[in-house]
């Protein structure tokens, strides 16, 4: 039998899936497919549906430039993680926000025209913040692989290649 967390995997593999395309995947009818999704959707554990975009198979006059910033925080006796990440993630150039463990505290990703409008944003918008003791910005020059998707189309690194 099958699981509806099977349901929300297929999902994630392909969005564009139909109830058809599901329920012929799975053990469910199509009518209980769209019965599962409707709940999902309605409790909020479906939350949207993406494209995932090689950014470097785009025109380079439309490419978005995006960077992973690695933030640490103090909290004192009246500010939560909670209350930070509802002021970080209220900025429309944040694509990604999580409470990490390890060296840093929260895992932010951010969108902008170009590397000074995101270093600016960073610099204006997030540093500023008063619980915020460090950010660390990397630029993220090529993908590789994104949400499950992976890209095959690069170019070779010449590094690699052995000379004759």
């Amino acid at each position: 039998m099958s699981s509806r967390r099977e349901i929300l995997d297929l999902l994630r593999e392909n969005a564009r899936y139909t109830t058809e395309d599901i329920a012929r995947l799975t053990d469910y009818s199509e009518s209980e497919v769209a019965e599962i999704i409707d709940e999902f959707e309605e409790a909020g554990i479906i939350r949207g549906y993406q494209a995932v975009v090689d950014w470097n198979a785009v025109e380079n006059d439309e490419e978005r430039v995006r960077a992973t910033v690695e933030l640490n925080v103090t909290l004192d006796r009246e500010t939560s993680y909670d209350d930070i990440s509802d002021r970080i993630a209220k900025f429309p150039e944040v694509t990604s926000l999580r409470l990490v463990s390890g060296d840093y505290d929260f895992d932010l990703e951010v969108e902008g025209d170009s590397m000074r409008e995101v270093s600016h944003f960073i610099s204006d918008k997030i540093a500023p913040i008063p619980e915020i003791t460090q950010t660390v910005t990397h630029y993220i020059m090529e993908s590789y692989k994104e949400q499950g998707m992976e890209f095959d189309d690069h170019d070779d690194d010449d590094r690699l290649s052995v000379s004759p």
